[in-house]
This record gives structure tokens, C-alpha cells and sequence, in this order.
């Protein structure tokens, strides 16, 4: 038995769901679209935008679509409700705390004299059409995700893409990621300023002082350097990001972050024996750190694990005495269970770490991945050591893909 068509939505639809899942916008706005009419024609209206709903739903529930268009990774049910508040806020739905705001829009709208349910459900479909278009486009995929991943509203994309052909459309969306991204009227430079701009703004950057600043400088490098290639079709796959947190860390770890505590001293050596016991190396190293392991815990002291560091450190060449390096050239993204157990690791761990990840199909974006292939530099002299050269190739490298992505002309048009 349906709705009856003067009864109040939220009323009835609690009174036919008591004990079983809370209510969402989605469902009462189709309860609105849904609820009983007269004729045959507004019974065929209703039986489409029902499978229509349902195609719209079933698309959105796909996790790659999903999470490039929006950063909530806890909405898992009922999706639909998100274009009803994109539309709903477009034309011209106020913020609101209330959880039911978008259904009292449309229930307002739906109810007023000569409400047009066509009409209403046609600027959702075209809505979806829009989003759907710029997911399939593969340097739409990549400009938008990043500024959805940067917390830009849609409606404003939306506002962006009106009027403008598609070309038009990306090359407004590359000026607004340079204002975002290096500060500045990308359209007002020439090619040599724009290659001194982003040069001078990278290397400015530090980390803890700029740290959002470089965890979007590092992510469009990463989406930059895929679009180089218009021949690829490589997707980066924010699903993957976004959900596993991927966040900067250092690549060569800084003397601050020593690990310090019996519990971080123990992990950092069993990193460091892992990967020696990987390698078959060093086997009078490996006996020392299961000594210092097994000690009793009032003889591991402090200046026991300092010489023990300090031999390790020596082993992995990383027993430079200059101030920590803070800036973008030593920082990469690292995923979120890497970052907060490997952090204090030397080079060669991570490394072993974050390539034993791309072995067995999981997700790492490009970029890290190169760096700890050492694929910046073209003179490499060890594979198990970051070096200043390494750190200089990538430096370059990324100046170079930054500069090319704000200016390069597109042939993929």
C-alpha cells in the first residue's frame, strides 16, 4: 500500500520503518517523488525515475566514483541523497545543522502549486550526467579530483565548467590549482616566470611550517606526472588514497625523530634486523641487535642503544652531522600504517617496506614509488642510500612536472 499522497513523508515513513534503519534524506525525498498519483501518466513517470533512481544509486555505490567526488569515506549506504543536496544547495538551499534539510526543500518544492516532478528529477539526472562526464574524462578525472581532494565545493566546479567548452573548462581549472597551489594569476605570467614561480614556492616550503602546502604539492606531482604521458591511461586512484590516508613523511629520517623508549628502540632495530635478514647481510650486525633485544630491560641503557644506533646509522650511510631536512625535496607520501611505524626507519627499511607494498598489487602512488627506485637520479651509486645527488634529482624532476603541468599544451583535447 503506498504513501497517501497528503500525508506527511517523515511521519509516514517512520511509522513503516519503526526498528529498522534511521532515516535519510534520500529516502523521504523518494517517498516524495514516489507517493501515490492519479493516471496513468504520472504512474509511468514514477516506474522511471524508480529504475532511473536505482541506476543512479548503483553508480555511486562504486567506490572509484565514489571517492572522487567526495572525501566522506564513511558514507557507505544510501548515496543518492548526495546530488539532492548538490541541487538542493544550487538552487539556492541555505546551510543548515538540520539533518533533513535537503528533504524540506524538496518537500516544499514538491508540494507547491504546480510542482513539476519531471522536472525536479531531470536536474538530478543532469547533475549526475555532469559529474559522470567529468569521471569517464581522464585530465578532467585528475583536475577535479584534486581539487575535490582539496575540499572545493562542487557547485563551484559546476559554476566553473557553465558556459565554457571543455577545453575552456580545463584550462580554468589548471589557473585555479596554480592560484591554490603557488599563489598567483597563472594566466598573467610567461613561461619563463612560471618556471621561476614554482621553483621559488617549492623551494620555500618546509615541513611543519607549510605541511598542507606540501601534501598538495606532493599529490599534484603525483597526478602531473600520469598526465605527462597522453597516451597512458593510468588513473590515479584516490579511492585507494583516500582510504588508506596517504601523508607526508620524510624520506631519510631526521635526528629529532630517534626513537626513544624501550617499546620504539626494540621496533626500529627489528626493522632494521627484517631487513637485514631479508638481505642476508651484515650477519655480526643482526647478532648485536638480538643481543640489545633480549637484554633485561634495566641493561639496555641508553648509551648501549646510542652505540648500536650509531654503528646502524654508519651501516646505512646516514650519519651526516647537518641540520635536519626539512624541505620537499626529502618528503614523499607515505601511507598512514608506514608512516606511523616506519617513520624513525633509515632509507633502505622504507624503501624495502614501500616497494614490498607495489610487489604484492597495493596501492603506491607514482611518485614514491620513483623515488624509492632512485629513478630521479641517473647516476646511481647505491640503491640502499638517499644521497644529496638523489635529493637534488628529485628536486629537479619535480620543479620540472610542476612547470610543465601549468604550461604544457594538451593533446589530448
Amino acid at each position: 500500500m503506498g504513501i497517501q499522497a497528503r500525508e506527511n513523508p517523515v511521519e509516514a515513513f517512520t511509522r513503516l520503518n519503526v526498528g529498522k534503519i534511521p532515516l535519510t534524506n534520500g529516502e523521504l525525498i523518494r517517498a516524495l517523488f514516489l507517493r501515490r498519483g492519479k493516471g496513468e501518466k504520472v504512474e509511468s513517470l514514477q516506474l522511471r525515475i524508480a529504475y532511473e533512481w536505482d541506476l543512479l544509486e548503483k553508480d555511486l555505490q562504486k567506490n572509484d566514483f565514489w571517492h572522487f567526488l567526495s572525501n566522506d569515506l564513511g558514507r557507505h549506504g544510501n548515496r543518492i541523497g548526495f546530488l539532492f543536496d548538490l541541487v538542493a544547495s544550487a538552487d539556492g538551499m541555505k546551510d543548515s545543522a538540520d539533518t533533513y534539510a535537503t528533504f524540506y526543500h524538496y518537500s516544499k518544492k514538491m508540494n507547491a502549486n504546480g510542482a513539476d516532478p519531471e522536472r525536479e528529477w531531470l536536474a538530478v539526472k543532469q547533475t549526475f550526467m555532469v559529474l559522470e562526464e567529468w569521471f569517464e574524462d581522464r585530465r578532467l578525472y585528475h583536475l577535479v579530483g584534486f581539487l575535490i581532494w582539496e575540499d572545493m565545493d562542487i557547485n563551484v566546479l559546476r559554476k566553473l565548467a557553465a558556459g565554457r567548452t571543455k577545453k575552456e573548462f580545463k584550462e580554468k581549472l589548471r589557473a585555479t590549482i596554480f592560484s591554490r597551489t603557488m599563489g598567483g594569476d597563472l594566466t598573467t605570467l610567461s613561461s619563463d616566470e612560471i618556471d621561476e614561480h614554482v621553483a621559488d614556492h617549492v623551494d620555500s616550503l618546509e615541513y611543519g611550517r607549510n605541511s598542507q602546502q606540501i601534501r598538495s604539492i606532493l599529490l599534484l606531482c603525483n597526478l602531473a606526472t600520469l598526465l605527462q604521458n597522453p597516451e597512458s591511461n593510468m588513473r590515479f586512484q584516490f579511492e585507494s588514497f583516500k582510504t588508506a590516508r596517504w601523508d607526508i613523511e620524510h624520506v631519510r629520517s631526521i635526528a629529532p625523530d630517534q626513537p626513544s623508549g624501550r617499546k620504539g628502540r626494540v621496533e626500529w632495530l627489528e626493522r632494521c634486523l627484517g631487513y637485514f635478514h631479508s638481505t642476508a647481510q651484515t650477519p655480526a650486525l643482526q647478532d648485536a641487535i638480538r643481543r640489545f633485544i633480549d637484554l633485561p630491560p634495566k641493561e639496555a641503557t641508553d648509551a648501549t642503544f646510542e652505540e648500536l644506533h650509531g654503528k646502524l646509522l654508519h651501516e646505512f650511510r646516514e650519519t651526516d652531522s647537518g641540520e635536519a631536512d626539512h624541505g620537499i625535496a626529502n618528503l614523499v607520501l607515505l601511507d598512514y600504517a608506514t608512516n606511523r611505524s616506519y617513520k624513525n626507519a633509515v632509507f633502505a627499511v622504507k624503501r624495502h617496506r614501500v616497494l614490498s607494498l607495489d610487489r604484492d598489487g597495493v596501492f603506491v602512488p607514482l611518485c614514491t614509488r620513483n623515488v624509492f627506485l632512485k629513478c630521479y637520479n641517473p647516476s646511481v651509486d647505491h640503491v640502499m642510500f638517499w644521497t644529496q645527488e638523489d635529493r637534488e634529482g628529485y628536486r629537479k624532476v619535480m620543479i620540472e612536472v610542476l612547470s610543465t603541468f601549468f604550461q604544457g599544451e594538451w593533446s589530448d583535447e
